[in-house]
């Protein structure tokens, strides 16, 4: 599914430029006119990432980024200002209240688009993390069948015993080529095998249920 941006800004020629062109970069883009309705679709909603101007009527950018940041649920949403406000102390105040990224006004639309996909990919190598250190169990396999996997390491696998390439898994999954490789290495470690081929003939010799971790008793074959 498509990353969706939420853009906030009162400039009507700005956000429907820059929401065209994300659109056709394939995001699902929403828009706001002001912190307020942001703040009202972010009551349902959950973006991808977040960007802001900091002039605007009412509240302004810094008022809002203290409210995302402020919260449990939202603060590890990506955050890029977009301001004419191009000083080096407006920079820096908009980085200590927790920006990823200031772009001053005038900026090239590639620009954007390289920090959003740059912002996006480290994001899911966060969450990714975390999600491993919340299911984590002790990484075991018995000759009896069974191996235990995380959740990323249960789709990796799945993938390597349908005959993908790691680029093909990369793809598919939204990884770096990088985090195959090591989701990859970790399996051959707890299998004791030394490349995906006997990785895969492994699985099919010792019949192994692949199980996900925290997945109760649910298995797959």
């Amino acid at each position: 599914m498509p990353d969706q941006i939420l853009l906030v800004d009162n400039d009507k020629a700005l956000v429907f430029s820059i929401s065209q062109y994300l659109v056709n970069e394939g995001f699902i883009v929403e828009t706001a006119n002001s912190v307020e309705n942001g703040m009202k679709f972010l009551i349902s909603n959950k973006p991808a990432l977040i960007i802001s101007d900091i002039l605007m009527p009412q509240q302004d950018g810094y008022y809002f980024i203290k409210k995302i940041k402020s919260s449990e649920q939202y603060s590890n949403v990506p955050f890029i200002f977009i301001s004419a406000k191009g000083m080096t102390s407006d920079r820096i105040c908009g980085y200590k209240l927790g920006c990823q990224h200031y772009i001053t006004k005038p900026f090239d639309p590639e620009e954007l688009l390289a920090i959003i996909k740059s912002l996006l990919a480290y994001a899911r190598v966060c969450t990714h993390f975390v999600d491993e250190k919340t299911n984590s169990m002790e990484s075991i396999f018995n000759n009896n069948q069974q191996l235990l996997v995380s959740p990323l390491e249960y789709e990796v696998l799945k993938c390597v015993l349908e005959g993908m390439t790691n680029k093909e898994i990369a793809d598919i999954l939204k990884f770096t080529i990088r985090n195959v490789e090591k989701y990859v290495s970790r399996l051959l470690s707890k299998t004791d095998t030394k490349n995906r081929t006997h990785l895969a003939q492994y699985c099919y010799q010792h019949k192994i249920k692949v199980k996900r971790a925290n997945d109760g008793n649910r298995t797959r074959e």
